[in-house]
């Protein structure tokens, strides 16, 4: 086997052969998850027009501490009556329009209303509880810059500066398929030696989380002609993503099937436990991943490797994988060739978060997976990492 490539060369290399999908119109209302192609400008100023932040009086407060009469009574909605001329007050309701002419809004608890006037004890400061027109953004002003994932504060944002559309990247097509002929269906009996296809669901979750269009293809026996006809149908996608029969084993059909199929192998074999067997090719425009059919080490290939490729697909700007750092809860041995993903639980402590390791770390053991909310990842090396030492980790959805 060929030296195995290290973590930040293999992504180097992915990203490499990444060329962003074309750009696409898409409503707000369905545009949560999609990356921006193009910057999105606000159509408007933010606010629109001078606003009171709270609930009382619009002022100007060269006229205070004082003893006014209330000209009008603004509503939240509707433009002020006139402007306010001096030694006048307003009565204003929380996002109501500042008449012109005031320049402070003192709140409605600061004063007394009495007899149609209010009594303003003390000095207003100049400018107190008035959003000035555009004081959030400019119209025409970038709200959120091309390559951004848009999440609630953005469509909130974009929604807020008056856009009901957007231009984002194309969300991908991955096909996945998982190999096998000891697989099974989740729901059927199982009979000797089989077992339930867990990886097609895991990878597909893994995936739409991303923003990209998942097919699951049905998974196929260890014959060659159910693997090249799944093959071939999968590399239809812009992205194909393979689980099991990427190994040497006389019934590992993938890599050879594959290539007979024209792609190109760019590696196979990472420094990463698990995954170590990881193939990555290419096809025209079409990206291939071949991850293990151990069900933690797909697990680690798909956040790892392929997540970063189909962000990057859609135009993000920092593809990842975006490490967060946090401390051990407990001592941990060090893979002496290989970087290590270890499943662990996350907890808040004054501190900051800590990540205590799960036991059972072999990469068959899914169910043990499944009580952790992060990967973390411990460099190769001799000796431990002791509790308490600083690492750096990948949340978990």
């Amino acid at each position: 086997m060929a030296e195995l490539l290290s973590l930040e060369e293999a992504l180097k290399r992915i990203l490499g052969r990444v060329t962003p999908l074309g750009p696409e119109d898409v409503e707000l209302s369905a545009a949560a998850g999609r990356v921006l192609a193009e910057d999105a400008r606000a159509a408007v100023d933010l606010p629109p027009f001078p606003s009171s932040a709270m609930d009382g009086f619009a002022v100007r407060s060269e006229d205070t501490p004082g003893r006014l009469p209330i000209v009008a009574r603004i509503a939240a909605g509707v433009p002020a009556p006139r402007a306010l001329d001096a030694g006048e007050a307003m009565a204003i309701a929380t996002g109501g329009v500042v008449p012109a002419g005031a320049d402070s809004v003192i709140p409605i608890e600061y004063v007394v209303e009495d007899d149609n006037r209010v009594e303003i004890p003390a000095g207003v400061v100049y400018g107190d509880n008035v959003r000035p027109r555009g004081g959030d953004i400019a119209a025409g002003d970038v709200v959120v810059p091309r390559g951004a994932r848009l999440g609630a504060a953005q469509i909130g944002a974009l929604a807020a500066a008056g856009l009901d559309r957007v231009v984002g990247g194309r969300r991908p097509r991955v096909a996945v398929l998982a190999t096998g002929t000891e697989l099974r269906r989740p729901g059927e009996p199982l009979g000797p030696g089989e077992v339930y296809e867990a990886n097609g669901l895991l990878l597909a979750t893994v995936f739409a989380s991303t923003g990209a269009d998942v097919e699951a293809l049905p998974a196929v026996t260890d014959d060659e002609s159910s693997h090249r006809g799944a093959l071939e149908r999968g590399l239809e996608a812009d992205v194909l993503v393979t689980s099991g029969g990427v190994s040497v084993g006389p019934h590992d059909l993938v890599r050879r099937i594959l290539g007979e199929l024209g792609v190109e192998e760019i590696f196979w074999g990472v420094a990463v436990k698990p995954g170590k067997p990881l193939a990555f090719g290419v096809r025209g425009s079409t990206l291939v991943f071949g991850l293990p059919g151990n069900p933690v080490s797909s697990l680690v290939g798909a956040e790892v490797f392929v997540r970063p490729a189909l962000l990057a697909l859609q135009g993000a700007t920092v593809p990842g994988p975006v490490f967060f750092e946090g401390r051990l809860a407990a001592a941990v041995r060090r893979n002496a060739h290989r970087d290590e993903f270890l499943r662990a639980r996350s907890a808040v402590s004054e501190e900051g978060v800590l990540l205590d390791p799960v036991i059972g770390q072999e990469s068959h053991m899914i169910a043990r997976a499944a009580a952790a909310d992060a990967l973390v990842l411990a460099p190769r090396g001799e000796g431990e990492l002791g509790a308490g030492e600083r690492v750096r980790y990948l949340p978990l959805a």
